[in-house]
């Protein structure tokens, strides 16, 4: 007889749920992760292997605990490109965003406790309040993918949550949240009850407008999670990290696992601090070809999201994941990201860009056909 995963003892509220993950195929054009197309270049790949030579000396002791190093240079770095004052007694560091938004629901939310986030939205926000304990609420959006506020204020009112998650710009969406949006539901949560917004900025730096760090000020139960994974091409380094009110710092270290970011983690983080400035011409470049799939697709006929993103949502299709197929078959892999009749195509290089655009521009002929 065979022994699987329902014949443990697994908790209720995981069983019959899948893993987060996006197909991994092997084809020529792979624009469905929202990655950063570009190699790091090779003086940062130097510059990284100068740093975690220099750790490797020291590994037989444990990394910095407290990561100080990396925090003020990551504090230096949203001063600079925020134009907001940062100091590394506000900024948290972790492997990955994931785990900011894991550490940051192990000490406000947990079980008898609940989160919000407006789907669509990034599913992870729900997977991870699930393996915290968290209750999860689906908050509105409206035809536009834009937050309803009026519902949003409803449903905040309704189920005084502990934790409510903002995305923007939003994934898998692409577009972005107003600040006077944030405020509204930060206020919101606050009349409720003191409750942590989290507004989850992975994809600032793709943005057209500005990011929402400035909104910290006066506001302790703000927080704002980055990451590197995607302006800084490190999405195998797995860096994210949070800004906040320092009391919010002090909080989440009671959650974190002692030593949880390695040397060679923090060693790699600091070299790609060091080129900042090169990758986010990189950046640039991406910004541009986002917008040339936006203005191409909508002058082949199809629908597009708005997009402050690296990533572009566009449809609309009857069968999305027939769609989804039929560019594959053209040797393209995009995200059918579950949203009914959208598909999403990461922003790639150029030459990437052209063999989606001349895959979607043989599937709308089928359609027209």
């Amino acid at each position: 007889m065979s022994f699987g995963i329902d014949d443990l003892p697994v908790r209720d509220e995981l069983r019959g749920k899948s893993p987060y993950g996006a197909p991994q195929l092997d084809v020529p054009v792979r624009l469905n992760t929202n990655e950063n197309p570009y190699p790091l270049p090779e003086p940062l790949v130097e510059r990284i292997t100068e740093r975690v030579r220099e750790a490797a000396r020291h590994l037989n002791r444990y990394p910095d605990r407290d990561a100080v190093e990396l925090r003020t240079g990551l504090a230096a770095y949203l001063t600079r490109t925020a134009g907001h004052p940062v100091s590394a007694e506000n900024v948290w560091a972790a492997n990955g965003s994931n785990e900011v938004i894991q550490q940051l629901l192990q000490t406000f939310g947990g079980p008898g406790r609940t989160a919000i986030g407006f789907e669509p939205s990034y599913s992870m926000h729900a997977l991870i309040a699930r393996g915290t304990g968290t209750g999860w609420i689906s908050g509105p959006r409206g035809e536009d993918f834009g937050i309803d506020l009026p519902a949003a204020r409803e449903a905040i009112a309704e189920h005084r949550p502990d934790v409510v998650f903002v995305t923007t710009p939003n994934n898998p969406t692409g577009n972005a949240v107003p600040a006077r949006t944030v405020l509204a539901l930060y206020e919101a949560a606050q009349a409720a009850k003191p409750s942590m917004v989290v507004v989850d900025e992975a994809y600032v730096e793709f943005s057209h407008g500005e990011s929402l760090l400035p909104l910290l000020d006066g506001r302790p139960h703000l927080v704002v999670s980055r990451t590197m994974s995607k302006a800084f091409g490190a999405a195998g380094l797995r860096l994210g990290y949070l800004a906040a009110h320092p009391a919010v710092v002090d909080a989440v270290q009671l959650v974190r696992l002692p030593y949880h970011l390695s040397a060679v983690t923090q060693a790699t983080a600091l070299a790609a601090l060091e080129h900042t400035d090169t990758l986010l011409k990189y950046v640039e470049q991406l910004k541009a070809e986002r917008d040339r799939l936006v203005a191409e697709l909508r002058a082949l006929g199809y629908d597009v999201t708005e997009s402050d993103a690296n990533f572009v949502q566009f449809g609309r299709f009857e069968d999305s994941h027939a769609a989804w197929r039929k560019i594959l078959d053209r040797g393209v892999l995009v995200r059918d990201n579950g949203v009914p009749g959208w598909l999403r195509v990461t922003a790639g290089t150029p030459e990437e860009n052209d063999a989606f655009l001349d895959a979607v521009r043989q599937l709308k002929k089928e359609q027209s056909a």
